[in-house]
């Protein structure tokens, strides 16, 4: 059984959970946000298995996934879910594995666990890439393991300038030459207010992006 994702579902399932919100909230860059994005509430079995089938389906349009990896934390039940999504959907059973955040100097050791990484190709599971720091810290580790990253592939692109002209995602797919994909993207979410009817959320969107956007 294949299955294929749903953006308007999965926006619709987001917004039920609190995990997408429309309103005011300042961010970390001290942008004053028009939507903010939680997938760490996707907290229950149905969430978690809607958001695993859209990864698992997209990686299927990927090359190159020997190995799935999930970054601590966020990215440790998203990658875990996501293979058990790959077998059931797919009938394609992926080695998966994790870091720990300070390394264990007991039993086996290090920072790694699960499926060996040397000499794979590895894509990276999380949820969104906000500026960039924690993919590089993880690309460089599994690096140092030995593994190829052929990938990142994330939950929401917010299509936004970091410092300069690019995005963030933009800026590690310049940086580490490595495809970067999301299953939904901030125009994604403005199609979808669009469709619903939305003119304040629509408008406020739309100043945002016409300030902070990306070219795309």
């Amino acid at each position: 059984m294949t299955t294929q994702f749903n953006i308007q579902a999965f926006i619709e399932l987001a917004l039920s959970r609190g995990v997408l919100k429309f309103g005011e909230f300042t961010l970390k860059s001290g942008r004053v946000s028009p939507y903010f994005f939680n997938a760490g509430l996707l907290s229950d079995g149905e969430a978690l298995s809607v958001l695993a089938d859209g990864y698992a389906a997209k990686l299927q349009q990927c090359e190159h996934v020997d190995v799935i990896f999930g970054p601590a934390y966020k990215g440790i039940p998203f990658v875990a879910a996501t293979a058990v999504a790959l077998s059931k959907n797919h009938a394609q059973s992926v080695p998966w594995g994790f870091n720990r955040k300070e390394a264990k100097d007991h039993g086996e050791g290090g920072v790694l666990v699960g499926a060996s990484v040397a000499g794979k190709d590895v894509w990276i599971i999380d949820d969104v890439i906000t500026a960039g720091t924690a993919i590089r810290e993880v690309v460089t580790l599994l690096k140092q393991a030995g593994a190829n990253i052929a990938g990142v592939l994330v939950a929401l692109d917010r299509q936004e300038c970091g410092q300069g002209k690019l995005s963030a995602i933009q800026e590690v797919q310049q940086e580490l030459e490595i495809p970067v994909h999301a299953l939904m993207t901030m125009q994604d979410l403005m199609a979808y207010l669009e469709q619903q009817g939305d003119q304040t959320a629509l408008a406020n969107m739309q100043a945002y992006r016409q300030r902070y956007g990306i070219d795309v």
